[in-house]
């Protein structure tokens, strides 16, 4: 079983973006992805030192994620205790599955060798917290 915590707002899989230079059409992608991402990758591969490198290929994993996102600033005291108690559920974007296929690319050849090698979901959810976090959870599938 390996968790990794990693501090901060909870990224999304952003969009690619495109552009066209005549009949050439190309993908490209912004500078602050890329920070986000290695900024992302730097913090799971610091927490993953130690284990034996990524889990070998054919290995079955389940994956459980749980993205805490911050309470906007401008929130009453009694909606942020609704919020951190669960009575208001986070709606808003990042979509869940965009933050699940950004945790999934960037944890690729680092944590396991191929995402192909997760066939489970655990818990997957968004939440409100006071601090924002990206909370990982890999293990082994044995059923």
């Amino acid at each position: 079983m390996i968790e990794i915590t990693i501090p901060g707002k909870p990224i999304a899989k952003a969009r690619p973006r495109f552009f066209r230079k005549g009949n050439f059409v190309g993908a490209y992608k912004t500078s602050e992805q890329e920070t986000e991402e290695g900024r992302f990758l730097m913090m799971a591969m610091r927490q993953l030192q130690g284990t034996n490198g990524p889990i070998e290929s054919g290995v079955p994993i389940r994956l459980s994620c749980e993205f805490i996102m911050p309470i906007p600033k401008s929130t009453s005291k009694k909606k942020s205790k609704q919020m951190i108690n669960g009575e208001i559920k986070h709606t808003k974007k990042p979509d869940l599955d965009n933050l699940i296929k950004f945790t999934k690319d960037c944890l690729n050849e680092v944590a396991w060798h191929d995402d192909s090698q997760v066939v489970e979901y655990g818990v997957m959810k968004k939440i409100y917290g006071y601090e924002p976090m990206t909370r990982i959870l890999i293990e082994v599938a044995n059923d």
